[in-house]
């Protein structure tokens, strides 16, 4: 992955290295590509990708970068990845 996408996904909260390397290869390669995007049917795809079952922690980043994308002013603890956790499954 470039630098400069790498750079542009760790702009996003929670995202490091690694998270944005599964974006990278989902084929997102901004924080704008994540705009409309399903966080289950990313995290989904991100377990074909890989062959097997990823951690939920993704999935709950996932969520939380769809919001991050998609919000002019976004609420600071919803930008906290452990507050998009399943409430019922998770708790």
């Amino acid at each position: 992955m470039p630098a400069q996408i790498e750079k542009e996904l760790r702009r996003i909260p929670g995202v490091g290295s690694s998270l944005a390397q599964d974006l990278f290869d989902l084929g997102i390669t901004s924080v704008r590509g994540l705009v409309g995007l399903d966080p289950e049917l990313l995290y989904c795809q991100l377990c074909q990708i890989r062959g097997q079952h990823q951690d939920k922690c993704v999935l709950y980043v996932f969520r939380c970068a769809v919001y991050f994308a998609s919000e002019k002013n976004p609420d600071p603890p919803r930008l906290c990845w452990w507050n998009w956790k399943d409430k019922l499954t998770d708790a």
